[in-house]
C-alpha cells in the first residue's frame, strides 16, 4: 500500500504520510529531505510507529490469560491501513482500530489515531491511544524515525564530526541487546561525554537503548552546527540506532521496549507495558525540528 496524504506549510516545507501504518516517508525543507528514503537495501522504512508492543517479545508471541498470540517486533500498527480521521492543507489526522486482523495478535479493542502538522522547519504529532472496552488496555507506544546520515550536505559520512546531542546527561552503560533482540541484564559501556555522543559507524553492532532517560530532546547535530532535533512527551525510554553501512540515523522514543531473555508472563506483566483504563484515552506527542 503506497498512497500517501501531502501537508504542507506556508514556507514550502511539505511532508508526506503513509496510509500504510501512518508513517511518514519524506519531510522536506528549504528543497532538502530529512527522512530517511526506506531504500531495502539497508532498510526499507522511514520512521515507523511502533504499537501494540515495542521490540522483541520472547518466543516471537505474547501471553493473554494463558493463551499465546504471535506478535513481530514493533507490533502490527506499522503495517496496517488508517483512516483518514481528518485532513487540511498543513494537518491530517489518521486512525487505526481493532479488527478481526488485530484480534488473532492482541485480543483487545482500542483506537489508536495519530495527528501529523506541519509548520516552517517542524513536523509534529499528537498520538492519542483510546480504550473502548471494558478491561484494561495494555499497550506500549513507540516513534522509529530514520534521518540520512550526512544531511547536512558535503560532507561523508566517514569524515565525522556529527553526534547526538541528549537534553541532560544520560547513564553511559546501555543494556546488551541479546539473541532475537531481546533485552539481557548485562551492560555495556559507551563513551558519553556527559550529553553528547560523538557518532561512529562502528557504535552501531546493535542499538544504544537509554532505559528511563532524564532527557525529554535529542539533537542530531551537523559539523556545521544545522541539527535535527525531535522532542517528546510522556516517552521515557530512547534509543539510538542504525546499521555500521547504512547511511542513516535513527533516534527512537518509546513509552515501553522489548521483553527481558526469559520473560515467560502475561502481556500485562512485561516490564514498561502500561495499563489504559477503560474509556481512558492516553495522550503523547513528538515534534521534530529543523535548527541552523
Amino acid at each position: 500500500m503506497s498512497e500517501t496524504v501531502e501537508i504542507r506549510a506556508g514556507d514550502g516545507s511539505a511532508a508526506q504520510i503513509a496510509l500504510r501504518g501512518a508513517e511518514p516517508v519524506s519531510w522536506q525543507v528549504g528543497g532538502r529531505e530529512y527522512l530517511w528514503n526506506g531504500d531495502p537495501k539497508h532498510w526499507n522504512r522511514s520512521a515507523p510507529w511502533l504499537f501494540p508492543v515495542v521490540g522483541a517479545s520472547a518466543g516471537g508471541h505474547v501471553q493473554v490469560e494463558g493463551r499465546r498470540y504471535p506478535m513481530a517486533q514493533h507490533g502490527f500498527a506499522r503495517d496496517l491501513p488508517f483512516s483518514v480521521a481528518s485532513r487540511s492543507g498543513d494537518a491530517v489526522s489518521l486512525s487505526l482500530s481493532d479488527d478481526e486482523a488485530t484480534w488473532a495478535h492482541y485480543p483487545f479493542p482500542f483506537r489508536l489515531v495519530i495527528e501529523a502538522r506541519i509548520s516552517p522547519k517542524k513536523l509534529a504529532f499528537e498520538i492519542r491511544v483510546e480504550n473502548p472496552g471494558e478491561a484494561p488496555l495494555p499497550y506500549a507506544l513507540g516513534f522509529h524515525p530514520a534521518f540520512p546520515w550526512p544531511f547536512a550536505g558535503g560532507e561523508r559520512r566517514a569524515d565525522g564530526g556529527y553526534a547526538v546531542l541528549f537534553e541532560e546527561a544520560e547513564r553511559p552503560f546501555v543494556p546488551e541487546v541479546g539473541a532475537g533482540g531481546l533485552l539481557v541484564r548485562s551492560e555495556r559501556a559507551l563513551f558519553l561525554d556527559g550529553a553528547r555522543l560523538d557518532l561512529d559507524p562502528e557504535l552501531f553492532t546493535e542499538a544504544l537503548v537509554f532505559l528511563n532517560a532524564r532527557s525529554r530532546a535529542m539533537r542530531f547535530v551537523a559539523p556545521n552546527g544545522r541539527a535535527i532535533v525531535m522532542r517528546m512527551e510522556d516517552f521515557p525510554h530512547l534509543a539510538v540506532w542504525t546499521k555500521p553501512t547504512a547511511p542513516f540515523l535513527s533516534l527512537e522514543a518509546w513509552t515501553g521496549h522489548a521483553d527481558w531473555a526469559g520473560f515467560e508472563g502475561e502481556l500485562p506483566d512485561r516490564d514498561s507495558q502500561r495499563l489504559l483504563a477503560p474509556g481512558v484515552t492516553a495522550r503523547h506527542a513528538i515534534a521534530l525540528t529543523i535548527e541552523g
